[in-house]
């Protein structure tokens, strides 16, 4: 029996673990749920033991533990390193679930539960890859290590700690990652770009107390006020930041690259559709994909100050404050881009107030050459898979574990994700597709072979059975 014949034959066991791992409330942000993380972590670790993986450990942190397994047992082969995590986001509101999140459903050919696409779901496709790969080899094809975090939907603190002091523990010939997703449902698709993102907070200060607007109106400051000013002249007419310098790094979107985002299988009426709005907006002179993946931007996330409860209160208040973002792209420094914006804030503001400005975060972006053979050989794999030849594409958002072991280990970080945008991963009613859990677990086992085969100089291909 082959390796797919035998994912294919095993469905409803893998199914049924998924489930079980599901069940566990690994709610990270919560410490009630301390014990849930401890369960899940001890599940990750027992099913690494059952799979076979040697040197397994359940390591501790300053918060929640990461869970580590190896099998070094290919002489000769390369060493992929896994990454995922086990911890969820809080499933509220509750009631706004058409089924428990804690009950794992399936209807609509999909598995309904809060984790199952971020990221329970798409790291027990590689515990079920894995583990399939053991049963009809007896071995795996190439050397792994596995490390599964539990803190990744609060900042991954400790992981970065971990990592940066046991780098010749994790040494590795290549990151493999299952954080992200796929442009459209049955597309196979590996994300080769990642954009950096960096936080920061405003605080504007106008007077040493709330004023009443009668008395003081139209002669005191109104922070609020200022603030509005402020974040409508950080972006000009045509949608391009309004911050000097802020482009001057950016890497152009080569010609090639935008006739192949031109052709990728996405719709931008579905997507005005998902977002709910009645046209779509952005920077002047590139395409919808270009802004959500290619261009830097800056969002405004939060503004807040003065009386919003019921009723009227007529005050100026003495303070109001802002929390905004800038997405990155290569080649931009974050700390360069921060002393950028924070020296446009700064400019803009008008005499009658201070300012304290925090810059919260700094995340890089990232970008790899896809048309490296690991690239090539995980398109592969995916085609196979999924019986569909897999697509690259770019993201908008931020996996900073990525940048942090790219600049750690300098190795190819290949991102084979198997979500969809529409899934929920933040909010009630998360899902999966069931046929893509299985074309992630198919796909990734032959991942291995194919990085096994690749390694054997006979052209990536692998006789398989």
């Amino acid at each position: 029996m082959n390796l797919l014949e035998y994912i294919d034959r095993h469905k409803e066991q893998h199914l049924d673990e998924l489930r079980d791992l599901l069940r566990i409330p690994s709610v990270s942000t919560k410490s009630e749920h301390d014990g849930d993380i401890q369960r899940a972590a001890n599940w990750i670790a027992d099913k690494l033991r059952s799979i076979g993986l040697d040197a397994v450990e359940i390591i501790p942190t300053k918060r929640h533990p990461l869970v580590y397994g190896e099998w070094l047992r290919a002489p000769g082969q390369p060493t992929i390193l896994f990454y995922g995590h086990y911890d969820v986001q809080p499933p509220e509101p509750l009631e706004l679930w058409a089924s428990p999140p804690f009950e794992p459903t399936i209807r609509e050919g999909k598995l309904w539960a809060r984790g199952v696409a971020d990221d329970k779901g798409q790291v027990h496709i590689h515990l079920a890859a894995l583990d399939s790969l053991m049963k009809v080899h007896g071995a795996l094809p190439v050397n792994v290590k596995v490390i599964v975090e539990g803190e990744e939907e609060i900042g991954s603190e400790n992981l970065y700690s971990y990592i940066r002091a046991n780098k010749g523990k994790l040494k590795s010939d290549a990151l493999l990652v299952s954080d992200t997703g796929m442009i459209a449902p049955g597309v196979p698709s590996i994300s080769y770009g990642l954009r950096g993102l960096n936080y920061y907070q405003v605080e504007i200060t106008a007077a040493e107390q709330d004023l009443h607007s009668g008395v003081f109106g139209g002669a005191a400051p109104n922070p609020l006020q200022v603030l509005a000013d402020l974040f409508a002249r950080l972006h000009d007419k045509d949608g391009r930041v309004a911050v000097p310098g802020f482009y001057r790094d950016v890497r152009p979107v080569a010609a090639a690259e935008r006739r192949a985002l031109r052709v990728l299988p996405w719709s931008e009426k579905e997507f005005r559709r998902f977002v709910g709005a009645p046209a779509l907006t952005g920077e002047k002179g590139y395409s919808t994909l270009e802004r959500l993946w290619c261009r830097p931007t800056l969002e405004l996330n939060g503004m807040w100050g003065g009386y919003t409860g019921q009723g009227a209160k007529t005050v100026i208040p003495a303070k109001a404050y802002a929390k905004f973002s800038t997405r990155l792209v290569p080649n931009q420094d974050p700390k360069k881009i921060a002393g950028l914006v924070e020296k446009q804030v700064r400019r803009l503001l008008p005499k009658c107030v201070t300012c304290k400005f925090e810059t919260l975060s700094q995340g890089k972006p990232w970008l790899a050459p896809y048309e490296h053979p690991i690239f090539q050989a995980a398109q592969r794999a995916l085609s196979e898979g999924f019986g569909r030849k897999a697509v690259f594409i770019r993201e908008g958002g931020s996996i900073p574990f990525v940048t942090e072991v790219h600049d750690l280990l300098g190795v190819p970080c290949v991102l084979m994700g198997f979500g969809l945008p529409d899934e929920n991963a933040h909010a009630p009613n998360e899902h999966l597709l069931l046929e893509h859990y299985f074309g992630g677990i198919r796909s990734v086992g032959r991942f291995y072979e194919e990085i096994a085969a690749l390694a054997g100089g006979n052209g990536g291909r692998r006789k398989r059975g």
